[in-house]
This record gives C-alpha cells, sequence and structure tokens, in this order.
C-alpha cells in the first residue's frame, strides 16, 4: 500500500520527512525499551540490554537535505544505530560511497551520538564480507526504519533488475545480497527485497514528474523492478514523501 504525501518544496518535504522518521524512531525504541532483555555489545545491545534502534538510509544526491535537516533533530541519538540500504563497493573516501555522504550530511551535530554500522569493507572479498553479513548479529533483524530512494528505472536501495543477482535478490530470506548492475556502476551491497518488505516504517524519498510517474506505472501492475514489487506486495505500506520541484 502506498500512502502519498505531496510537497511543493524541498524544505517542507525534507521537514516532514524528519518528524515521520522521528516519530517512527521514538515509537521503535518505546517498543524496544518495554521489551527488552538483558543483552552484551556483541549482538549490538547497549550497556543496559536495551537494542538500539536502526536506521537504514539512502545515498545519492535527493536525500542529502533531508540528512541534514534530520541530524539537527533532537532524538536519543546515543541509542540509535544508523545504517544504509545500500553502498557502492568503493572506499569510504571515494566520492561515490554512501557511507562518505552520511558522515557528512547526518552524523552531524544532534546526530553525531549516534552509532554507524556501515556495509562495506573493501579489504575484504565482496561476496565473504556480504556472508559475513548476513552471519553479523546486529543485522539479526531489519531496520526499525528505512528511507528509500528510486531509480528512474524503478530500482530502490541497489536491486537492480539488469543484474545478474536480480532473481536472487527479490526471493532470498537472506538481509544482504551483493548486487552488479548492468547499467550502473561499481558493485553493491544491498538489503534484500524480502528484508525490506520486513521493515516496520519504510518511506520513500522521490522529487520531480518524471519520478512519479515512474511510481504511478509500478503501483499499478506488477513490474521487473525492485519499487513496483514492494508497491504490490500487500503485506507493505511505504510512506512515500514526494516534492514536485
Amino acid at each position: 500500500m502506498i500512502q502519498l504525501h505531496a510537497f511543493d518544496d524541498q524544505r517542507a518535504q525534507s521537514d516532514a520527512l524528519a518528524k515521520a522518521v522521528g516519530d517512527a524512531l521514538h515509537a521503535s525504541l518505546a517498543a524496544q525499551a518495554a521489551t527488552s532483555v538483558t543483552g552484551t555489545s556483541a549482538t549490538g545491545m547497549s550497556a543496559t540490554g536495551v537494542r538500539p534502534a536502526m536506521l537504514a538510509v539512502s545515498g545519492g544526491t535527493s536525500p542529502r537535505p533531508f540528512l541534514q535537516t534530520l541530524s539537527t533533530q533532537s532524538f536519543d541519538w546515543a541509542r540509535i544505530a544508523v545504517t544504509l540500504v545500500d553502498d557502492r563497493w568503493v572506499p569510504e573516501t571515494d566520492s561515490a560511497s554512501n557511507s562518505q555522504l552520511v558522515h557528512d550530511t547526518l552524523l552531524q551535530n544532534a546526530a553525531k551520538n549516534a552509532a554507524f554500522w556501515p556495509l562495506v569493507d573493501t579489504t575484504q572479498d565482496l561476496n565473504a564480507h556480504v556472508a559475513a553479513l548476513n552471519a553479523d548479529s546486529r543485522f539479526s533483524a531489519v531496520p526499525d526504519v528505512a528511507i528509500l530512494g528510486m531509480g528512474e528505472d524503478g530500482h530502490t536501495a541497489s536491486i537492480f533488475a539488469d543484474a545478474p543477482e536480480w532473481d536472487d535478490a527479490i526471493i532470498t530470506p537472506e538481509r544482504f545480497v551483493a548486487v552488479h548492475p548492468g547499467s550502473a556502476p561499481h558493485a553493491r551491497v544491498s538489503w534484500s527485497l524480502s528484508a525490506l518488505k520486513e521493515v516496520k516504517h519504510l518511506f520513500l524519498l522521490i522529487a520531480g514528474p518524471r519520478k512519479m510517474d515512474v511510481l504511478n506505472a509500478a503501483a499499478a501492475s506488477l513490474q521487473k523492478n525492485a519499487i513496483s514489487q514492494l508497491a504490490n506486495d500487500k503485506g507493505v505500506r511505504l510512506d512515500v514523501y514526494w516534492c514536485a520541484n
């Protein structure tokens, strides 16, 4: 199910999405505190035994103003772990790295107290690293909140229809997949489609009439692209924050 939130300018879009994400994080933290059990740092839990709320964000150009706005919000950032929806298989110093973008935009101001759980370590073999992520206890649960982007080909995260991993990426029960897009540079690490479908608070941040046309077509009938797979799943609620300009 798609819930559309439309805005005329980017500032209003960023402010509204930051509030919605904050509300979702507060709800997740409250729920986790109520059901907390004794744990250790090896499971991603804090010293108090409460698992941090996991926030997964996207890279690219569109999220930058939103991430900067979110960084100033007075959440309990010490109880939040930030990770990525996907990242390119490049060093963090590379300008194509989503990790670098998150450090430059989100992990600043109030949000500098958040933990960061990266998806990429280029000192390792890609497939071995993805296998290690799938065995990492920090990622035994899906993100509590995730903010997706979308390409004009309908891909979201790094689930590309032209990648040789497409069939596996949309059905595997594993959390993470390695992806080699045919039409985009760099190998990627991405949350799988099955994992994204489990996220309780799932948001999509897009702008412009072209991307709205892509989304409408994807929602109208099942297509071979990731956003259509999400939009046509009756168990998924996707809150779309769209700016006309």
